[in-house]
């Protein structure tokens, strides 16, 4: 079928959210696109965020969540990640929007008068501009079907617009476009049957924008039964097949085979008027069930300073690399059993810090993830020479790189004032650093492009860590920091045992961070984010090999106990 034949049969489904926010869309749309690649069709996934933020480059992980980074740099909302991993593809900036990416579009446009001198106004302009950026994506990914999530809840003002695109594509598309409303069936307690009302109020919330859903994905802690399905069926208009129960499972990769038994493919594809075509969902049906049953456990200990706003942030923060673990972990058939370490009780003098340190022993590996700002450091700077010391598997992101190498000065190479400038501008050896042309253009107030955003290469060493893992001597991974390993202390840390495994091309910058084998089990850092680009059937290689270390410590710490 040539380009031209399947943007006039192009298909689009919308994802919206009733009753509360954090309900799921992220998942439900990675799921149906998920099951709509498993049956051969092409498909491609868009986020809207409701934000005037242009993207998600400024917005702080502890209240937003993650900031994902694609390959074209391009930072976005952590739903892209999760379309990216349940696709097993590499998506771009085409792929999400924000109102104040729109907005700017529009007035950039005006100005250079693209729209020819006449009245731009937010009806219909806006709306307009989004089905062009959602025509584009699609079109650029050659896509059938383009599965697009708007951001927030039905009845807030922010998504408004972006509703008022899907009406006019209703309008003009009828046959070809699908509504599906993710929304939430509380209980009030134990005892109680999940209530259908907030749903249906969120239904007659939906149809005061012209809108009715096509499809309910009706979440709620159990399965709901046929009653529940009549009730809202009745309420909202609409078919009982077209609720689908959408129950907590232990992992979200079971998501999309749970929606196969409501026979979600087969719905929306009578809804689009598309044949059927066979299921194939085999390797992500192995993989949910390897991730599901896993019963052997490995304890990885996560050194974070997002603590004080409590645990369920603090997993937003670090999702990717939750869901790195988890791939990795499916891989060897083991457990994870993540546990978040406050850095700061490693800062505390005397008796109690001493204890807090011995009882990073009780870990299979420790991960000091990415990261900003001082408070903390010292805490994961004592976390990581703990682990270098008593062959604790390590594993630095970034930003635990860094202190690995500042860690590794002050103790191998006895700069005991050794740090980043990013804590300490004045630090006598600043071992971490910003380079001397992007201190030129911060002196400039240029900070955005002082920092490496999106995809870049290396050149792994033979016969490394890193080289092994990969298999390969030439790779590319994302990144998202400004502070590079200082070139001017290279080769004196070189001398004192620190093997830089990943440099870029040109050997100026230092990527991959590492201990001989023969000198600790495993002790990597990476500059870049390794757990952008890992996937549930591809698990990053690194990942893969620090639970392989992590997984050995823990059964042989068990064979020793035997």
């Amino acid at each position: 079928m040539t380009t031209t034949n399947k943007s006039k049969t192009k298909k689009y489904i919308f994802i919206t959210g009733g009753v509360m926010s954090g309900v799921g869309k992220g998942v439900a749309s990675s799921s149906i696109a998920k099951i709509l690649q498993s049956r051969g069709i092409e498909v491609t996934s868009l986020k809207i965020d409701p934000y005037i933020n242009v993207d998600a480059g400024t917005m702080n992980p502890t209240e937003h969540g993650e900031v994902f980074v694609l390959d074209d740099g391009t930072e976005c909302d952590q739903d892209m990640g999760n379309y990216e991993r349940f696709l097993d593809r590499d998506l771009s900036g085409t792929n999400y929007m924000t109102t104040g990416s729109v907005y700017k579009a529009v007035i950039e446009r005006e100005r250079s008068m693209g729209y020819g001198g006449k009245c731009v106004e937010v009806v219909p302009h806006i709306p307009l501009e989004v089905i062009s950026r959602i025509d584009h994506a699609a079109a650029k990914a050659n896509a059938e079907i383009v599965i697009t999530e708007i951001g927030g809840t039905v009845g807030e003002y922010q998504n408004i617009l972006f509703l008022e695109a899907v009406r006019m594509l209703k309008i003009k598309h009828p046959k070809d476009v699908l509504l599906v409303l993710v929304s939430y069936l509380p209980m009030m307690n134990e005892d109680n049957e999940p209530k259908t009302k907030p749903t249906q109020y969120a239904v007659r919330t939906l149809n005061g924008t012209g809108l009715q859903p096509d499809i309910i994905i009706a979440r709620s802690r159990d399965p709901i039964d046929e009653k529940r399905k009549e009730k809202i069926a009745f309420n909202c208009n609409m078919r009982e097949e077209d609720i689908i129960s959408a129950p907590d499972v232990s992992n979200l990769y079971e998501i999309p085979v749970n929606f196969e038994k409501d026979e979600l493919g087969d719905t929306i594809l009578q809804k689009l008027s598309m044949r059927p075509r066979r299921k194939d969902m085999k390797e992500w049906r192995a993989f949910a069930e390897r991730v599901r049953d896993a019963k052997e456990p490995v304890r990885v200990g996560i050194v974070g300073k997002y603590f004080s706003t409590g645990k369920f942030v603090l997993a937003d923060s670090y999702l990717s690399v939750i869901e790195s673990i988890k791939h990795a972990s499916a891989h060897w058939g083991v457990k994870p059993e993540l546990h978040w370490l406050d850095s700061e009780r490693f800062e505390k003098g005397g008796a109690e810090g001493v204890k807090a340190l011995e009882e990073l022993a009780q870990y299979d590996g420790v991960i000091v993830p990415g990261g900003f700002g001082a408070r903390g450091v010292e805490g994961k700077l004592a976390a990581i020479r703990y682990c270098r010391e008593h062959k604790v598997p390590y594993f630095g992101l970034c930003y635990g790189m860094q202190l690995a190498v500042v860690e590794y000065a002050r103790d191998m190479l006895g700069f005991k004032d050794a740090n980043t400038t990013e804590i300490n501008a004045k630090t006598k050896h600043p071992v971490i650093d910003i380079l001397p042309e992007q201190k030129k253009l911060m002196a400039e107030q240029k900070y955005g492009a002082t920092m490496r955003l999106g995809a870049y290469p290396a050149v792994l060493k033979k016969g490394t860590i890193a080289a092994r893992a990969y298999g390969a001597e030439h790779i590319s991974e994302r990144h998202r920091h400004r502070y590079e390993v200082n070139p001017v202390y290279v080769k004196r840390l070189e001398k004192a045992g620190l093997v830089f495994s990943g440099q870029s091309p040109s050997r100026r910058l230092m990527e991959v961070a590492e201990l001989p084998r023969e000198v600790h089990p495993f002790f990597v850092g990476t500059q870049f984010h390794p757990e952008l680009k890992s996937r549930p059937l591809r698990p990053n290689p690194l990942f893969r090999e620090f639970m392989k270390a992590a997984l050995e410590r823990h059964r042989a710490e068990k064979a020793s106990r035997a």
